[in-house]
């Protein structure tokens, strides 16, 4: 265990300790009412806000409820109902595959395990992670979206920058009961307190607990 790596661990342990602290019952701001809109309104969220999902699929989701209600749907229709999102055509065939995938291999149940849910088209490691935990109250590993790719580089966590990578760091230097909240947590936080643009957050809980993240900005 080498000199940086225990700093990062006691910085890290002085964050998750606020967050747990401030957001202590993990729940993403997707809206759903079935386990498997909650897995599309996910795969959906790449690269968008969940503001902008939820106001997709509020009427989306009268339409389409079920594993086979997606397969189920007409891929020129169902893109253009979620056209307001990114790289809708490309979500939209992994929705519907997806759909297919799960009624015919997990007879029509969201699976329960990482590997099965990276099996489904559109599912990677942060997604399945997301899902576990929502669904499920699973936390086998921390998942790593833009909010925690910042966070992880402002508070000097990780050096890599390849998704999946940081969430292996961010797993070593967290204790495996508290990984449930540092997705959510720091979602909330980059959300609510603490926005990507550039500003003076000297006063910002987290800030406060680690004063060199107020001049860490990584612009790329």
């Amino acid at each position: 265990m080498t000199p940086l790596f225990r700093e990062r661990q006691r910085r890290a342990e002085r964050i998750v300790e606020y967050l747990k602290k401030t957001y202590p019952r993990p729940k993403s701001e997707l809206k759903h009412t079935t386990p498997f809109q909650f897995l599309v309104s996910v795969v959906l969220s790449a690269q968008c806000t969940d503001k902008l999902v939820n106001r997709v699929t509020e009427p989306l989701y009268k339409k389409y409820k079920t594993p086979g209600d997606f397969a189920g749907a007409n891929p020129r229709t169902f893109e253009k109902e979620i056209s307001s999102v990114s790289f809708f055509r490309v979500k939209a065939k992994a929705v519907i595959a997806a759909a297919k995938k799960v009624e015919k291999e997990f007879g029509g149940a969201v699976p329960r395990t990482a590997e099965e849910l990276q099996r489904l088209p559109g599912v990677g490691y942060k997604t399945a992670h997301v899902i576990l935990g929502e669904l499920y109250d699973l936390w086998e590993g921390i998942p790593t979206d833009t909010h925690v790719k910042r966070f992880a580089y402002r508070f000097d966590l990780s050096d890599q920058v390849d998704l999946k990578k940081i969430s292996k760091d961010l797993e070593a230097l967290v204790p495996k009961k508290d990984w449930k909240y540092v997705n959510n947590g720091l979602v909330l936080y980059g959300r609510y307190v603490c926005p990507a643009r550039p500003h003076v957050c000297i006063d910002h809980p987290l800030t406060k607990l680690w004063p060199s993240a107020a001049k860490r900005w990584r612009t790329v």
